[in-house]
């Protein structure tokens, strides 16, 4: 519509679109750690946790950044010929049967068709092996959560229960058994022992069938390195040795530390209560004795010798020993206190006037 103006009168310029300015970074704002104010700032950011640190005091300023580096990754020793290819994804997982870098049909928003292909794609290309092994690592990987065990430990009992279910030697034994007796083996192989009763309060497993399962599986894997020597895989960038050479009865010092955690004790009683048992097994005092037993004694010696005393009974709920049997160590361990009481454990703090008589 045109404008129409009276004589005399300017016409309204015309209303010009907003000009949108380019962002540009302000860099005049920093950003300062809040304890240390340091100017310039000594920033590290950790890529692989997406944290950003402050390299002086190690308060993380920022975390769960996004990483905007380049997704490709090379591997060039992967293929014969060395001709370096370069791919998206992680290798093949050694846990795992068969090929892993197949194709798959996505049946998001493609309609009925997509769900057809998918469907036929998976009937076509299931691997009834993996799914189980899949299911059981699984299992495992709960477990050792559940106990906060490092990853070698699940690592290590996932290659043994491969090992297991290939030889088809087990087949008679329920899968939950099979993984109880991977994880008491792998626990002991990787020095973080547990025992037969703690193993059966986590799995629902009975300790009969605990034992008849960790025997089966050490007989296998000894009689495996005698046949064939023992090699090292990577599994999920962990290297994990294959070799075997038996196990032994769990060290009572191995235990000390970890129920002495679970008794509240200091890490002076501790160190105390594992220099005993270092003593103990040198001299052996406690000969014949289950370890269980003998760390008991070793921790209500040592929480009497440091201040720190623990009845009998707090012992015994923790780590579920019978009163008897732990008065009875305790006994033995007490007529021997004058071979066991080092210069170095009494220059620890310990008070030998403190022991308690046996009864």
């Amino acid at each position: 519509m045109a404008q129409v103006l009276s004589p005399g009168a300017v016409p309204d310029p015309e209303p010009m679109a907003p000009i949108e300015e380019e962002w540009r970074e302000n860099l005049n704002v920093k950003l300062l750690c809040k304890d240390c104010r340091e100017d310039p700032p000594n920033l590290y950011e950790d890529h692989a946790s997406g944290d950003l640190v402050c390299e002086t005091c190690g308060l993380v300023l920022a975390a769960r950044s996004v990483d905007m580096s380049s997704e490709w990754r090379t591997f060039s020793n992967d293929d014969q010929g060395n001709d370096d290819p370069s791919r998206v994804g992680d290798g093949p997982n050694a846990l795992l049967n068969g090929a892993q870098l197949n194709t798959n049909i996505a049946f998001g928003d493609g309609g009925m068709r997509n769900k057809e292909l998918h469907r036929a794609q998976n009937k076509s290309n299931l691997d009834k092996g993996n799914k189980s092994l899949l299911q059981a690592y699984k299992q495992i990987g709960a477990y050792c959560d559940g106990w906060q065990l490092p990853s070698s430990v699940a690592d290590t009992a996932k290659h043994i229960f491969k090992d297991a279910e290939e030889s088809r030697l087990f087949k008679g034994k329920s899968q939950e058994s099979l993984i109880a007796g991977c994880l008491f083996l792998a626990c002991r192989r990787n020095q973080v022992p547990r025992s037969f009763r703690e193993v059966m309060e986590l799995t629902r497993v009975s300790k009969k069938e605990i034992g008849r399962t960790f025997k089966l599986l050490e007989a296998y894997m000894i009689k495996k390195e005698k046949e064939k020597p023992a090699t090292s895989t990577i599994a999920g960038g962990t290297v994990v040795s294959t070799q075997y050479t038996g196990s032994t009865t769990a060290d009572p010092s191995d235990l000390c530390n970890r129920y002495c955690s679970m008794l509240d004790m200091d890490q002076r009683t501790s160190n105390v209560a594992i220099a005993i048992a270092d003593r103990m097994t040198k001299t052996g005092a406690l000969a014949g004795r289950s370890p269980l037993s003998s760390a008991s004694a070793c921790i209500f010696m040592a929480g009497h010798l440091m201040g720190q005393p623990k009845t009998v009974k707090q012992i015994m709920e923790v780590i579920m020993v019978s009163d008897g049997t732990i008065r009875q160590a305790y006994r033995l361990l007490y007529n021997e206190k004058d071979k066991l009481l080092t210069e170095e454990i009494l220059a620890r703090g310990a008070n030998p006037a403190k022991l308690p008589q046996p009864n």
